[in-house]
């Protein structure tokens, strides 16, 4: 599979690697890593030979979260029985949730907004110690609706609701504490850390392991059909979006924020 803004490689162990690979932006993601993300899950997911999928990111960060900046350089809508189909958010993060085969994530740097809900559809978050999580979207006027479920699957409605309302950063330390992470490392013992758990999975048989998966996830609240049924995303074109995404571009404090 040849992608533009991620790289997909599998081992001889059949392990699958999906690299979000756009280091210049922080891995930031834009319509195009969204829709090329969906494609390499459904075909990750469709395919028997492979075991394990790992998501990680080139360059300083895991994934900073929605490319603001190309959001606002975006062209006017076109009418839509013009628009080209693209693939939400919410629909990525619950392709990812789903999957039928263990899933990684292996955060350094920064897991920011849907970055950190990449990291909480994973099975397992193996964290660099100096890595760190938030939420944020609040603070340039957008209630992140799309990850909000995800997010409060992980690591509960009372810690979304301080973290999500919030945008504080959450450290490795405490991401361990809440759940969103299972396990942190000096980012140097990332790989070997890795190497281990993957290990550990490949003694399951993977049909018990996508039927456990499967079973498991009707326990889980909110329930993915919940999530489904709800708004996909938000508006971004509001007067707050507006100010948010315009004092982010210019490094400024919004005008919301008291001086």
């Amino acid at each position: 599979m040849t992608f533009q803004t991620i790289v997909v490689e599998v081992s001889a162990r059949r392990i699958a690697t999906v690299l979000l690979n756009r280091p210049e932006r922080g891995n930031a993601f834009d319509q195009l890593m969204l829709d090329e993300l969906s494609q390499a899950l459904a075909v990750l997911a469709a395919d028997d030979e492979t075991r394990i999928v790992v998501l990680r990111g080139s360059g300083r960060h895991f994934c900073t979260g929605a490319d603001l900046a190309a959001r606002a350089a975006a062209a006017p809508a076109q009418p839509r029985e013009a628009a080209p189909a693209h693939v939400p958010l919410r629909d990525v993060l619950a392709s990812l949730d789903t999957l039928p085969k263990p899933t990684l994530a292996v955060v350094h740097g920064a897991a920011v907004g849907g970055g950190a809900a990449f990291a909480a559809c994973c099975d397992v978050v193996i964290a660099a110690d100096s890595a760190y999580f938030s939420i944020p979207e609040v603070r340039v006027g957008i209630p992140p609706l799309g990850v909000a479920p995800f997010m409060v699957r992980a690591i509960g409605h009372r810690n979304f609701r301080r973290f999500g309302l919030s945008g504080e950063r959450i450290t490795a330390a405490e991401a361990l504490r809440l759940g969103l992470a299972h396990e942190i490392c000096a980012a140097d013992a990332l790989d070997e850390t890795l190497a281990r758990i993957t290990d550990e999975f490949l003694h399951g048989a993977p049909g018990a392991i996508s039927t456990l998966k499967c079973a498991a996830a009707q326990y889980a609240s909110p329930t993915l059909q919940a999530i489904l049924t709800t708004q996909p995303g938000h508006n971004a074109k509001t007067p707050e979006a507006l100010e948010g995404i315009a004092s982010f571009r210019e490094k400024r404090k919004p005008s919301w924020y008291p001086r």
